[in-house]
């Protein structure tokens, strides 16, 4: 069947198409000089109008393009319309029933892998969205028709919702299958610690994305997580115990994960290792090599007078070494350096040797060569930094001929090797899962660690509990972006928060978290307590009344409870403990840097030296253009990992909070403490 326009409407219209001829599934619309093949599959609707004298039939395609008709007979143009719209509705029907196959089956898959029971991962979201497009383009009718035809209407909005909203289904499915799990296994999450876990405890647990970093505030049950998360795994067959890899940062930390995985799983074949431990067995399976531990890492006397020694050495013998040193000492660490060979002054080298320490430890971390590493730093001070990398040479020398005499590897030098190892194909990582503890502190090098082990095996997940409000290894090469960017280092996944602290009172709580986050770039969580607090439960209190403090505790506090006593460096350990033992014999008072607090808890913690200088609390920020090149860039924000530091002290505690000042020279963050309700008492 044919429709053609009249020769006066083909002679006005002045349009490329004159006619159009019914197909057997389409229809072909052509002109002198054009012509347009238009398949019923591609046809989206059929217009038929009525102009002035002339009838006009408009074709619409995907994409919003209409062909068009002009110039023929009215009384044709209907006929010929309702011929083919009968034509193609017939069809369409026909393909109707194809597509309603093809949806139906589609759906099908959909709900076979929404019904299996286990956690749907993000990742998988692409394989459903392909599976989806694939079958859409295998469809006779086009898309955007689906909604036409009863038999397809409910299976293709069911499809086309995972398809756009894929993101939010699997969140909203996996929300269901956790509250049905964790319903299910009551008992296992009521036992498998010595308290039951809680909610947000629960969802870490069983969520089953290939990257998780657990978010978990100051006593919020990060290790109790870490141990059902293990117990989890082998509940529910994931895992052999041997497939999974348990990290901690220090050895202490790893015996006492071990000892909690014995008693609450009975099982021995899991094993928490540090990253150093986890390098040296790398190392051993990979290879023919059976490194040994330099001992200058665990004997820091040796270590530090090696260092010393050398820097002597140079300055004595090398009038540009001394020079050098002089120039670094005095203009960028404004240190008193006397005239002559101050080398020799015992006091100035020791206090030198921390830092040189720390120097030489970032160098190791790096592992590049001397010209890599002035390479990677900023160009405004790019200069200075290859003068302080060119005095440092010569002790990293020193370094290196002590590890080659004693036959043994320092631990970024063990670290390097088993990257190497991993990345050569010569050792196959039997780990399906890794679990890693107090994620805030891992540094670039351990982190390269983890990311090569993942690509040896695609099929590894990383599972992570950390707190970026806990950062405050800076100073020793930990870099926080890894934890607050975490899915942009470690591949998509998902973030879970412990909303309930189990150690400190609510007061305590408020003030330790409005503290933290009034710097913006620190990831905002809730940190619930269990327990009330009142508004003394922190308060700030004169460095004199220290003494009068012990007294009135050494009244109300139990032999029991403990009491720590922080600050931000060893040497303001006051003389008056030099005489607690006897003064208050049944007081427990331990004295630590806040550093080394991390991780501890006592009943009451006494935060001594607010006060303002170079030994004060913040910290002076005086960084060195060593420092400045080979650690992370500082944050945007003042005294960011002083506050972080501030926030540690202050969770330590169960029921009370004592910040001493200095009233001649307070902290700046006195000030800030007395904005946030802290009370000021003049005495105890």
């Amino acid at each position: 069947m044919e429709l053609k326009a009249t020769s006066m409407g083909k002679r006005l219209a002045q349009h490329p198409y004159n006619r159009v001829r019914l197909l057997a599934a389409g229809v072909e619309v052509s002109g002198d000089r054009h012509e347009y093949l238009i398949p019923f599959n591609q046809l989206i609707s059929i217009a038929c109008k009525r102009g002035m004298v002339w009838g006009e039939l408009e074709f619409h395609l995907p994409e919003d393009k209409v062909v068009r008709l002009h110039g023929t007979e009215w009384q044709e143009t209907q006929r010929f319309f309702h011929y083919l719209q009968h034509a193609w509705q017939q069809w369409s029907q026909e393909m109707s029933e194809v597509s309603a196959q093809v949806l139906m089956a589609l759906e099908q898959e959909i709900i076979a892998f929404t019904q299996q029971d286990r956690w749907l991962k993000r990742s998988e979201l692409a394989t459903v969205k392909e599976s989806i497009q694939r079958q859409f383009s295998a469809l006779p009718l086009p898309l955007s028709r689906m909604n036409e035809f009863d038999n397809c209407r409910a299976r293709w909005q069911f499809c086309q919702q995972w398809l756009e909203q894929g993101e939010t289904a699997i969140r909203q499915r996996n929300r269901e299958w956790t509250t049905k799990v964790i319903k299910d296994y009551h008992e296992f999450f009521s036992t498998v610690e010595t308290t039951p876990l809680n909610a947000s405890q629960c969802e870490a647990v069983v969520n089953g994305e290939d990257a998780l970093l657990v978010l978990a505030g100051a006593g919020s049950g990060k290790t109790s997580v870490l141990v059902a998360r293990a117990g989890w795994l082998l509940k529910r067959k994931l895992a052999q115990p041997e497939q999974i890899l348990l990290l901690a940062f220090g050895r202490q930390a790893a015996e006492e994960m071990n000892e909690r995985i014995q008693q609450r799983l009975g099982e021995s074949a899991i094993q928490a290792r540090t990253f150093h431990a986890l390098a040296l067995h790398i190392i051993r399976e990979g290879s023919n090599k059976q490194p040994v531990i330099s001992k200058l890492e665990s004997d820091s006397k040796a270590r530090r007078q090696l260092l010393i020694d050398t820097w002597r050495e140079q300055c004595n013998s090398k009038k540009a070494q001394a020079s050098g040193w002089r120039q670094w000492l005095q203009d960028e660490l404004a240190w008193e350096v006397a005239e002559g060979p101050f080398w020799q002054d015992d006091k100035l080298a020791q206090r030198l040797a921390s830092r040189m320490e720390r120097w030489l430890g970032l160098m190791r971390m790096h592992g590049g060569a001397q010209a890599a590493m002035i390479a990677d730093v900023p160009e405004e001070y790019r200069d200075n930094f290859s003068k302080r990398v060119k005095l440092m040479a010569p002790l990293l020398k020193a370094w290196k001929g002590a590890l080659k005499e004693e036959g043994a590897v320092d631990f970024s030098g063990l670290i390097h090797q088993a990257i190497a190892i991993i990345e050569k194909g010569r050792f196959i990582s039997p780990w399906k899962h890794i679990l890693v503890d107090e994620f805030q502190d891992i540094s670039p090098q351990r982190a390269a660690l983890l990311t090569a082990l993942r690509q040896q095996n695609k099929r590894t997940s990383l599972f992570a509990v950390g707190d970026d409000w806990q950062a405050i290894y800076r100073f020793s090469g930990a870099e926080m972006s890894l934890t607050t960017a975490f899915h942009h280092y470690f591949g998509d996944g998902d973030r879970c928060v412990l909303d309930t602290t189990y150690r400190f009172n609510d007061r305590i709580g408020e003030i330790a978290n409005r503290f933290v986050q009034q710097n913006p770039h620190q990831l905002r969580k809730p940190l619930n307590s269990l327990s009330k607090g009142n508004k003394k439960s922190v308060t700030l209190l004169p460095q004199e009344q220290l003494e009068p403090l012990l007294d009135k505790l050494s009244g109300y506090a139990k032999p029991e409870e403990r009491v720590l006593m922080l600050a931000r460096y060893h040497h303001l350990r006051p003389g008056i403990l030099d005489k607690a033992k006897t003064r208050w014999p049944k007081l427990q008072i331990d004295f630590m840097t806040i550093h080394a607090s991390k991780g501890q808890q006592a009943d009451f913690v006494i935060m001594l030296g607010l006060h303002e200088g170079r030994d004060g609390f913040p910290a002076e920020a005086r960084e060195s253009i060593m420092e400045a090149g080979l650690l992370p860039q500082p944050e945007d924000f003042p005294d960011a990992e002083e506050r972080r530091l501030a926030y540690v002290a202050i969770t330590r505690a169960r029921q009370q909070v004592w910040m001493l000042f200095d009233k001649d020279r307070p902290s700046v963050f006195v000030e800030y403490f007395r904005e946030l309700g802290v009370p000021q008492s003049r005495k105890t």
